[in-house]
């Protein structure tokens, strides 16, 4: 299976998942409640469906365009956009002649399952593979290496990051994400503390030009795992494996050292002593102007700085519950970040296309279950956004009912629900064309 159709099963494989047992929060609810269920389906059955069949009062089936799922209870104004019924006198078994409490239930069920599948999933990870993750404590032993954008934010390479805006991180990727939502950065340089400063603006550069690479864990003992043809570590007979010790006897300890010391000595004359199993050996050659020797160094982040804690089922739970409203904050962090158009953060949105591209190319379960378990923390968010056409939406009507012991009208909510609709509609289409432009940019216009 190739690269791309083992993302694609991934992401397809994921939404079924989370869609389902989404919508099956809703249906198991209303079944609660005695309302009839019409229609259970996995993706939008428009402009047709793929497969259907029905049981009992529910039609069951999948349909062909996948950005979600429904489940249709009867009296009930919702993505399926059938508004027939509404015109006749209500029913005993439909939504709208249920009590404000158990239609508010009903609107909750999908982000109650979404919640509860992610405490599940972590929890049984935690309780097999371990809770793993990078850890800053570990990385902060050797300190970071910055790109272009990095050290014009003030950052130095070997800089340690002692916290964000007063909050210490554990785990690397959080710290990252940190840097980006925060202001005020401490370091420790060279022994000494310092505060550096990131305005918005600046935040912009990171996402228009380097992204999350513009910080990295310092890369220490520079290995060489592989060497391009026609390069100048090929021609002087540098192998897969050697370590690079020095060049004219300044050492490169760390992959930014050695970057440095290339381009002093570019034009120049130079022995480059490397390590070779128990052997050490030079190699004389003159540095290119380019002061680039040609090979990728071999990096396992995963290996030289992870952290991993074992838990029983039971022991994993509280750390799961724990771990998965992290997940959340920082969604609500992100949209804050989104929201701010100086940093353009929004440009880095992306729709399931743009998703499916970021996936790993080779099939690996435990990625696959912890990305699982956070998109469905995330899919709960989501939800919960007070948006016609969310189940926030209906949620907040509902609430605003009960408060007032006033509903809104049936005509009324079905105006609401269709603009909340095309508005949510009109996002998915800006978001598959961005990312689909993306694409062709990538592939044919670079």
């Amino acid at each position: 299976m190739s690269g791309l159709l083992v993302q694609i099963a991934q992401m397809v494989l994921m939404l079924s998942i989370l869609v389902v047992l989404h919508e099956f929060g809703h249906y198991i609810t209303a079944k609660w409640f005695n309302m009839r269920i019409e229609k259970f389906f996995l993706f939008f059955d428009w402009p047709k469906k793929i497969v259907s069949k029905k049981i009992g009062d529910t039609e069951w089936g999948i349909g062909m365009l996948p950005l979600g799922g429904y489940v249709k209870i009867a009296g009930m104004v919702d993505e399926s956009m059938d508004k027939e019924q509404l015109k006749e006198e209500p029913k005993p078994w439909e939504f709208r002649s249920k009590p404000a409490w158990q239609r508010l239930i009903v609107m909750l069920g999908g982000v109650t399952v979404n919640i509860l599948l992610a405490w599940l999933i972590l929890a049984l990870l935690y309780s097999t593979a371990g809770h793993k993750y990078d850890s800053t404590e570990k990385i902060n032993q050797d300190g970071y290496a910055f790109g272009e954008v990095g050290k014009k934010l003030g950052f130095q390479d070997g800089d340690k990051i002692l916290s964000v805006d007063g909050i210490k991180q554990t785990q690397y990727k959080r710290q990252v994400l940190d840097i980006l939502l925060g202001n005020h950065v401490k370091i420790e340089r060279n022994g000494k503390i310092q505060t550096i400063f990131i305005a918005d603006s600046l935040k912009r550069e990171i996402f228009e030009k380097e992204g999350k690479g513009f910080i990295v864990p310092r890369l220490k003992n520079v290995q060489i795992d592989s060497i391009a043809n026609n390069s100048l570590a090929k021609q002087i007979g540098l192998k897969k494996g050697d370590v690079l010790i020095s060049i004219n006897d300044e050492k490169t300890t760390y992959f930014d050292q050695l970057q440095l010391t290339l381009r002093k000595f570019k034009n120049d004359s130079a022995t480059i002593k490397v390590k070779r199993g128990t052997e050490l050996l030079d190699f004389k050659t003159k540095i290119p102007d380019s002061a680039i020797l040609g090979f990728k160094p071999k990096f396992d982040i995963s290996k030289e700085y992870q952290k991993v804690t074992h838990y029983n089922f039971f022991q994993a739970i509280p750390v799961a519950i724990e771990e998965s409203f992290a997940i959340l904050v920082y969604n609500i962090k992100n949209f804050k970040l989104i929201f701010k158009p100086e940093t353009k953060a929004y440009t880095q949105v992306k729709s399931f296309v743009g998703i499916t591209r970021v996936l790993p190319t080779t099939w690996d379960w435990e990625f696959f279950w912890n990305f699982t378990a956070m998109f469905s923390m995330w899919l709960a968010f989501i939800n919960l956004v007070p948006i016609p056409g969310l189940d926030g939406g209906h949620a907040l009507f509902t609430i605003v009912e009960m408060i007032t012991g006033r509903k809104m009208n049936d005509k009324l909510a079905g105006i609401v629900q269709t603009i909340g609709m095309v508005i949510l509609l009109s996002l998915m289409v800006l978001l598959f064309g961005k990312d689909i432009y993306d694409i062709i940019a990538e592939k044919f216009l670079k």
